[in-house]
């Protein structure tokens, strides 16, 4: 098929991999999308990918508020390493090449992340699996995939959400919110539309690397979007 990128960076939230158990991972889910991430890898497309761990536990959520920020955002971390072996288990299963690099070291399960051997991954086109957020507290996984997606020098973040696209208000409380098919890194920010954390708009908006937002769970759609068709929201400068 042909794409229009060559090179992706794919955020996954980790209730995607909960589907409607809401928590845990859902087999029959993860094998779905790996089942989806293949299709696209076998077309050529080079794929970094970034999972959430809100699945397991958030450090913002309520079951943390009498935590340490610190201590439940490292426990974050460590549910998105959990994912993170889940997708590449439903990736192997497949005959996909996969490999899962993490920022803090666990090294009897992943590789610790180097810039370098990820590109060298991304070359022989293994899929790349980024776990462990960018091993600091305080940073969302959507910073990690805004910061990895720079790394490896990808063409666009591609963000799957439970949504057709960035809305100017909530569409599940609001039926009159209206879909944007194009918005500004500006608007986004100074409307507080709230598809992706800010830092990780910034840093896409500071180096001119697109934002796609889409729904997933439309079957096909992580290939539409790799193929240019008009699927969700572009969230990029109107110059570029």
């Amino acid at each position: 098929m042909p794409v229009k990128y060559r090179r992706i960076l794919l955020k996954l939230s980790g209730e995607a991999l909960a589907a409607h158990q809401h928590f845990g991972l859902s087999p029959e889910r993860v094998s779905e999308l790996a089942a989806e991430v293949k299709e696209v890898w076998a077309a050529g497309v080079d794929i970094g990918m970034v999972v959430g761990g809100g699945n397991f536990f958030r450090g913002v959520a309520a079951a943390a508020r009498n935590m340490d920020r610190v201590t439940a955002d490292h426990m974050g971390m460590l549910a998105t390493v959990i994912n993170a072996l889940a997708m590449q288990d439903a990736l192997e299963k497949l005959e996909v090449p996969v490999r899962v690099m993490t920022a803090i070291h666990l090294q009897q399960v992943a590789e610790p992340y180097i810039r370098r051997r990820a590109l060298r991954h991304l070359e022989k086109h293994r899929v790349t699996i980024f776990a462990g957020g960018t091993s600091n507290p305080y940073f969302s996984t959507d910073t990690a995939a805004a910061l990895r997606a720079l790394e490896i020098q990808a063409d666009v973040v591609i963000k799957a959400t439970g949504v057709d696209g960035v809305y100017d208000k909530d569409p599940r409380k609001h039926p009159d919110a209206v879909r944007f098919s194009t918005v500004s890194y500006h608007d986004v920010l100074a409307r507080a539309l709230g598809v992706m954390d800010a830092s990780a708009v910034a840093m896409c908006r500071d180096n001119h690397l697109p934002i796609i937002v889409f729904n997933l769970g439309e079957r096909g759609n992580i290939r539409r979007v790799v193929e240019g068709e008009p699927v969700g929201t572009i969230i990029c400068d109107p110059t570029d």
